[in-house]
């Protein structure tokens, strides 16, 4: 991706990039206030860096510079007409901010989804960040006006 200031480069996460992106999910987890479950975080970042077929880690470069990253992974919803893609995190570095390069990343998220067949890109804001959920409506992303809920289940016994 290209285009001057908004300059972007994207690349897989490997396995040996685990480390390294949770230095910085740890540090998108404190400013968002999302409780961090690092073992849980660990087993899924592990999962979809092994496994194309569940989404992609891409991380963000500007000028040769780690920025942020993107993780996306596919769901399936009726409604949605069957596959489509989850835009489950976005994080740019503050000192990335204020540039351009959110709107870049999201562009490059919908073209990564679009690219593999998806017609429609979901995300979650959290309510507390109002800067984050007026990039995504700038960027064409729509308010579904609903509410997510979740139940953690309990393991089943081996």
């Amino acid at each position: 991706m290209s285009g001057g200031e908004h300059a972007l480069s994207l690349r897989p996460a490997g396995p040996d990039d685990l480390p390294a992106l949770m230095e910085m999910l740890q540090r998108f987890y404190a400013e968002d206030r999302i409780p961090l479950d690092a073992p849980r975080v660990r087993r899924g970042l592990g999962q979809l860096v092994a496994d194309a077929s569940l989404g992609v880690v891409l991380f963000a470069e500007a000028q040769g510079v780690r920025v942020g990253y993107l993780v996306l992974g596919w769901c399936f919803s009726i409604e949605q007409g069957g596959r489509h893609v989850l835009l489950d995190e976005l994080y740019l570095e503050p000192s990335a901010r204020g540039r351009g390069l959110g709107g870049a990343l999201l562009a490059a998220a919908c073209d990564w989804a679009r690219d593999r067949g998806a017609e429609v890109v979901r995300l979650e804001v959290n309510r507390h960040n109002p800067r984050a959920k007026a990039l995504y409506l700038r960027c064409g992303f729509r308010d579904d006006d609903r509410d997510i809920l979740s139940l953690a289940l309990p393991q089943a016994a081996a």
